[in-house]
């Protein structure tokens, strides 16, 4: 077993070293926005946050709002689980593994987010299960450092459970894996979920204060997921041989179309209820879509975002759009920037605008902030990139225990 499990990592690091012109100039191009935004990270350990444009009045910025987003990301792979094993559903089935892959790398995305975020990151260890002192079960903080950790340690697992027994040449083992997966796609559920809970819990921001604020994470998540993996497979299927059916994509687009519309409804409601009786506590919401005392930043960067969402639902629904592959794509690219928008900066910024005292404060992330944001986002990249050129070769056949032996000696 050592013996095979050593040959499965070498074999593993040996096909992410190889590929095409392409593949390296793409791995460069990544590696390079790590390397600015280390850059930009070591300017901001020095400094402190006071590299960031966040105030007393605005303590979470654009690393908050990209946390809050992913960890919707991360949960959205139960839409390729839930096919793929309660209904059986063989097109998402053979492609289930690299949408766990997806959340892998999402969620050390988050990760990375919370850490940058932390003025201190030498302290992390204190929100570390076991580790760390928790004011556990009471706060949402510890709740949701469980749930990060504890699904990334699910869909690690069982990923690499699959990809090591089909590596031996085996067939992996259902009764030894499949309860796992069932397990994941209940946790799938509740880190969204409580992150929701993290901010619906804070009585003092009336506009996170919301009883539907977890339903619209979940419907958002389960748009903005699916329509991210209906590129990453397109691409995959284009760039790396991999048979993905149109069935799967089809069926991913299917999930699109009847959670977008369920996350524009969610959040129409929430306009509707906020603006309609015109209460004290809806000056967040019209700050969001109106500003605020000559305040307006996040104005444009909203509508445009609820005008990415419909477009994108209009074609989800729509079977003259959905069938030209490169409209199909340019829909998931709008949900998934409309979202990112909507439930990003467009849910965190206006939670604290105005302030307990009435003050309202402009915020716009600054270049360090968007260096170091971009150089996550580019290290997410890579670390799927990289997990992908082993995990394909493995799930085609190519890459099995007997053909590494043969190219070692």
């Amino acid at each position: 077993m050592i013996t095979a499990l050593f040959r499965f990592t070498t074999a593993s690091i040996g096909a992410m070293l190889r590929g095409s012109r392409g593949y390296y100039l793409w791995v460069l191009f990544l590696l390079g926005w790590v390397a600015l935004g280390g850059f930009a990270y070591t300017h901001q350990l020095r400094v402190g946050l006071s590299a960031t444009n966040m105030l007393d009045q605005i303590p979470w910025g654009a690393y908050i709002a990209n946390f809050t987003y992913l960890v919707g990301m991360a949960a959205a792979a139960v839409m390729l689980v839930i096919p793929a094993y309660v209904y059986d559903d063989h097109a998402l089935h053979e492609v289930v593994v690299l949408g766990e892959l997806l959340a892998v790398a999402v969620l050390i995305m988050c990760l990375l987010f919370v850490t940058v975020d932390i003025g201190r990151p030498d302290r992390f260890w204190h929100i570390i299960p076991v580790l760390g002192r928790f004011n556990w079960p009471i706060s949402m903080l510890s709740w949701d450092v469980i749930a990060l950790n504890g699904y990334l340690v699910l869909n690690f697992g069982i990923t690499m459970y699959i990809l090591f027994a089909k590596f031996r040449g085996l067939k992996p083992d259902r009764r030894k894996y499949v309860p796992f997966v069932f397990i994941a796609m209940v946790w799938a559920f509740s880190i969204h979920t409580v992150t929701a809970f993290l901010y619906s819990g804070m009585g003092a921001r009336p506009h996170w204060n919301a009883a539907i604020l977890a339903p619209r994470f979940l419907a958002s998540a389960f748009a903005a997921g699916p329509s991210l993996m209906i590129i990453a497979l397109s691409v995959i299927r284009d760039k790396m041989g991999f048979p993905v059916k149109d069935a799967a994509l089809n069926r991913l687009r299917q999930i699109v179309a009847v959670t977008m519309l369920i996350n524009l409804f969610f959040f129409f409601s929430e306009i509707f209820t906020e603006l309609y009786s015109f209460k004290h506590h809806a000056a967040s919401m019209r700050y969001l879509l109106f500003g605020l005392h000559g305040h307006n930043k996040l104005v444009p960067y909203i509508w445009s975002a609820m005008a990415l969402d419909i477009f994108a639902a209009v074609v989800f629904i729509t079977r003259r759009f959905y069938q030209n592959k490169m409209v199909l794509r340019l829909a998931c690219g709008s949900a998934v920037v409309g979202v990112w928008v909507e439930k990003g900066m467009g849910l965190v910024i206006p939670g604290f605008v105005p302030s307990p005292l009435g003050e309202v404060v402009d915020y716009t992330p600054s270049f360090t902030e968007f260096c170091v944001s971009a150089a996550i986002w580019a290290l997410g990249a890579l670390i799927f990139t990289l997990l992908l050129k082993a995990a394909v070769p493995i799930e085609l056949g190519k890459l099995r225990m007997a053909t590494a032996k043969e190219a070692a000696q």
